[in-house]
């Protein structure tokens, strides 16, 4: 077992998020600690563990790479455990996150992704008390497990509902063979692309258990993603590269899904220009455009006389 904290500066969170995993009540795992550059000291906080048995390597990068997902990479190439967790610098974790999601990994076969349920907090660690996981009637039971290509296709096509990768458990023999997909070269939304291929090779299961602290803050990927539309203009390959993967969907679906994508564009916080861009984008990448939109926003009224109709929340397993 291998887990694996990639960090740029967080020092401020950095010695909280190590210890809530050095208290895990799963003890056996190797821990990495990977510095893309930091400017502040958040080396010095890793040297403080250098001594601890459990500290396999810590390694700092001379220069920064740009993109999340290059140090997870780095961190797949040097763990040697058959599950990996990547622990990201700022978030957390409830000491029996590790031991569940084990547990549950090896209860069945083939998994190649496990995870829980977040709760959100902010920089100051309060938690903020919404709601992100939308668990519904599923938290009746302690855990699902899926089919990985019907996980893709009826889950991780309409959005990314594994949130964060700090309350996640993959195998990582089936992460390396993603060694060449272009995720690596993502800024935002790469996650979202390779939880989609992960589960494209194994089951998913979901412990419908909140084990996992997911912290917001200004400085968070996610943030400057919003403010810029490249999380949107990123979602847009994502989408076109998905629905190659998936030559069986049906064309009402993904109508519907470009219909969600012209409504995401058309309230993103951008300005005009980026707007227009993003939606020539669109329709470069995958067709469609207004018409969609308006399909599904009536989509939305008709689902209330139709029961069998397709929507996000009925197509989720």
């Amino acid at each position: 077992m291998s887990v694996v904290v990639p960090n740029y500066n967080y020092e401020r969170y950095l010695e909280g998020r190590i210890e809530s995993i050095l208290n895990q009540t799963f003890q056996d795992f190797e821990l990495i600690l990977l510095d893309d550059a930091s400017t502040d000291g958040s080396v010095a906080v890793m040297e403080r563990y250098r001594n601890d048995p459990r500290v396999t390597l810590i390694e700092v990068n001379a220069t920064n790479t740009g993109s999340p997902f290059k140090q997870w990479l780095k961190g797949l190439q040097l763990a040697r455990g058959k599950y990996v967790w990547i622990a990201e610098a700022d978030d957390s974790a409830k000491p029996e996150f590790l031991e569940t999601c084990v547990r549950w990994a090896e209860k069945e076969d083939n998994v190649a992704v496990c995870y829980v349920g977040s709760i959100l907090f902010d920089g100051e660690g309060r938690e903020e008390g919404r709601d992100v996981n939308h668990w519904g009637r599923r938290a009746r039971n302690e855990a699902a497990c899926f089919d990985g290509k019907h996980f893709a296709a009826r889950n991780l096509y309409w959005k990314d509902y594994i949130i964060n990768a700090s309350g996640v458990l993959f195998r990582r023999e089936y992460a390396l063979r993603l060694a060449d997909l272009h995720f690596v070269n993502m800024r935002y939304c790469g996650d979202w692309l390779f939880w989609f291929e992960m589960a494209m090779q194994g089951k998913v299961v979901e412990v419908y258990r909140e084990l996992n602290y997911f912290r917001q803050h200004a400085t968070k990927v996610t943030a400057t993603s919003r403010s810029t539309g490249g999380g949107l203009r990123e979602s847009l390959d994502i989408i076109h590269w998905m629905e190659k993967r998936l030559p069986n969907l049906d064309t009402y679906r993904k109508r519907l899904r470009r219909g969600r994508m012209y409504r995401y564009i058309l309230r993103a916080k951008v300005d005009e220009a980026r707007r227009e861009e993003l939606f020539a984008e669109m329709k470069r990448i995958l067709g469609g455009g207004e018409a969609d939109y308006w399909l599904e926003r009536r989509n939305q009224y008709l689902r209330l006389f139709l029961p069998r109709l397709a929507t996000v929340k009925r197509d989720r397993l």
